[in-house]
């Protein structure tokens, strides 16, 4: 186990060097005068020519790219080209927004979906069919649709909630739950559906095997037989599910910060890439592929646990 988490954690920071070089590549094929875009419109030729010189941007672009590269291993992301602060500033900034409502859109989702997933397997009928079907038609609904709804209806008609703004967990553990609970629920939609459909059809096999009946036999209920042995068995696909699902909230969470007006990483990444502001974006794509790569890891870990034969590998 030690030997595989290893190599994952080697392949992690090999992934980081790869999409973050790409991105710095593409980053440069994008026809926008960044410079330009700095000094603004009214500013001379001249003007522009030297900000571009200021910024580095008349070298050849693999003496940028090296240069780029050895000054992030050394840990300095470098500053925003259009505001001069720190981008490593902008990101401690962005990220507990990101990652609160992100990581607020895994728990509820990995919560709704044992409860689905276990019932509609176990009692099958009816309510397996509705659960299958509300999974389907849940997945194929735009999470920016399901943001917008949830903000005119729960938040505007209704006042329960905040539409807009973020509330930091260390201010007040109340308003932050309230601020991040419609984001939440909006990325949750999606990853729920997957990661439901995924742990009923686990259930189904596991319900089928030998031991399974071997244990009703003995006398034991049906919700210890369910939850301490099917659950735990049919689980470790779910859990793979559910990591891949991270991906998608990591990018449905730019469209979701928009409609709930707040400034995570996503809204930074978004405003970021249409100036051209190159060191933000970079600094954006290292740090959330980094996040990537360590519930991944986590994920392997939780694997081990609910499988013991990873463990002995």
């Amino acid at each position: 186990m030690a030997v595989f988490l290893i190599r994952r954690l080697l392949a992690g920071i090999l992934l980081v060097i790869l999409v973050a070089s790409a991105t710095y590549i593409l980053l440069n094929y994008t026809g926008s005068d960044v410079a330009r875009n700095i000094v603004g419109e009214t500013a001379t030729p001249e003007q522009a020519l030297a900000k571009a010189a200021e910024l580095g941007l008349n070298r050849p672009l693999g003496v940028r790219y090296f240069d780029w590269l050895g000054t992030t291993f050394s840990g300095d992301l470098g500053k925003s080209w259009f505001n001069n602060v720190p981008v490593s500033t902008t990101l401690l900034n962005g990220l507990p927004v990101t990652l609160s409502i992100i990581f607020g859109a895994l728990v509820l989702s990995a919560l709704v979906s044992v409860i689905l997933g276990s019932l509609a397997a176990v009692r099958a009928g009816w309510f397996d069919k509705t659960v299958q079907a509300s999974a389907v038609l849940a997945d194929s609904i735009p999470g920016f649709l399901v943001a917008l709804v949830l903000a005119m209806v729960i938040a505007v008609n209704l006042g329960w909630l905040p539409a807009t703004g973020f509330v930091p967990f260390q201010r007040s553990a109340v308003e932050w739950l309230r601020s991040i609970t419609l984001p939440s629920v909006a990325l949750a939609f999606g990853a729920t559906a997957a990661t439901t459909l995924q742990l009923r059809g686990s259930m189904l096999d596991v319900l089928k095997l030998d031991y399974v009946r071997t244990l009703r036999s003995r006398g034991l209920s049906d919700r210890r037989v369910v939850f301490k042995h099917v659950l735990r068995n049919a689980a470790p696909p779910a859990v793979t599910v559910l990591s891949l699902q991270f991906i998608g909230l990591v990018g449905g969470a730019v469209i979701v910060e928009k409609v709930f007006g707040l400034r995570g990483i996503g809204s930074i990444a978004t405003s970021a890439a249409v100036q051209g502001d190159a060191p933000v974006v970079l600094g954006v794509v290292i740090v959330m592929v980094l996040i990537v790569v360590v519930v991944n890891l986590i994920a392997d870990l939780a694997y081990g646990w609910l499988n013991p034969k990873v463990r002995a590998e």
